[in-house]
């Protein structure tokens, strides 16, 4: 079975969902602290850019697809619409609410680390477009939340190992990009130090919590791709060999199997179609970085292509899906090492 490639026909396909859904103010979802009356207000009021897709973080990495399908395809028949809402969106008066926002005490902690990485990670794709100009608008907002890696990371003695929007690993991988993307090196060493310093010890991961009934993401998988992301590759394969020692047997099993959706509808359980995206992801990535006569590298590709058949069906199959299994999904077909 030969791998999905991001056609141009399915990146309008994706793009279309999108632009269906960021600008889409309900329903919402908000992670937002009230410390009085005058905290109450709508979803727009409080973020002037990202206030659809049901929820903030949702919005940022469904931007970021649209500008990761902008850029592989600047002449699609999507293409103008995207550009018309960066050019209505991505606003110095705009970025400037959404920096305000941040400033509140009671958001010291909003969206960490999900939302910090998938931001970076927007920043890092609107960087690499021919038109600068929202690059430079966006970059006071990227500059706050890279500053809060700088300052939460040495505070953070422990990872977050979930399959949720929590996981630490999952912030790091998405924030490599950015540093990389935008040559700072001292960010890049942090984020790699850290790594190291949460998982650089781990061995012979049992993945025996995997998938609970509310992943999107698998917390072995997500932390082989952060230490891929951050290593070297002659530091990563060592390291990746002790971690999952029996690849070649396909255990842990339990990686293997792309998991099960009753119900789409709900919110949570909808999340299980992005795990599957997800692995798809991280099993593509992690077979890429595997010597090419590497046994272990068709196993992981053939897991690649079973959890991405198991998912793509249902980008769309309902709301709690849509408005942000699509990011997944380019994720999957469409990453770049």
């Amino acid at each position: 079975m030969s791998a999905t490639i991001l056609t141009e026909d399915l990146a309008v396909r994706f793009a279309r969902i999108a632009l269906g859904h960021v600008t889409r103010e309900y329903p919402s979802k908000p992670d937002h602290v009230l410390a009085g009356p005058q905290d109450a207000r709508t979803p727009r009021e409080l973020h002037p850019v990202f206030f659809g897709s049901y929820d903030w973080h949702s919005c940022v990495h469904s931007y970021w697809m649209l500008a990761r399908l902008l850029r592989r395809y600047p002449s699609s028949e999507a293409a103008d619409d995207i550009r018309a809402l960066f050019d209505a969106q991505v606003v110095a008066e705009k970025i400037a609410a959404e920096c305000s926002y941040l400033a509140a005490p009671t958001a010291r902690g909003f969206k960490r680390p999900y939302g910090w990485g998938w931001l970076l990670k927007l920043a890092a794709e609107l960087s690499l477009l021919e038109n600068t100009n929202w690059r430079d608008r966006i970059a006071p907002l990227a500059g706050i939340f890279a500053q809060r890696y700088r300052d939460f990371l040495p505070l953070a003695t422990y990872p977050v190992r979930v399959g949720t929007h929590f996981n630490t690993a999952f912030g790091l991988r998405m924030a490599a990009d950015y540093a990389a993307v935008i040559q700072d090196d001292a960010l890049s060493a942090l984020l790699r130090d850290t790594a190291l310093r949460w998982y650089g010890a781990d061995q012979d991961c049992p993945a025996w919590g995997e998938p609970s009934g509310d992943d999107f993401q698998s917390s072995a998988l997500i932390e082989a791709e952060c230490m891929r992301r951050l290593l070297a590759p002659g530091d990563f394969l060592p390291w990746f060999d002790r971690f999952l020692p029996r690849l070649e047997l396909r255990e842990p099993a339990t990686l293997f199997r792309p998991a099960t959706v009753t119900d789409r509808s709900d919110g949570k359980l909808a999340h299980l179609d992005g795990l599957n995206l997800s692995r798809a992801w991280c099993w593509r990535a992690l077979a890429g970085a595997l010597p090419a006569a590497d046994a272990r590298r068709p196993i992981l590709q053939d897991a690649a292509r079973r959890h991405l058949d198991a998912g793509l069906p249902h980008i769309a199959s309902d709301y709690m899906g849509e408005h942000w299994l699509a990011s997944f999904a380019v994720l999957a077909i469409d990453a770049e090492g």
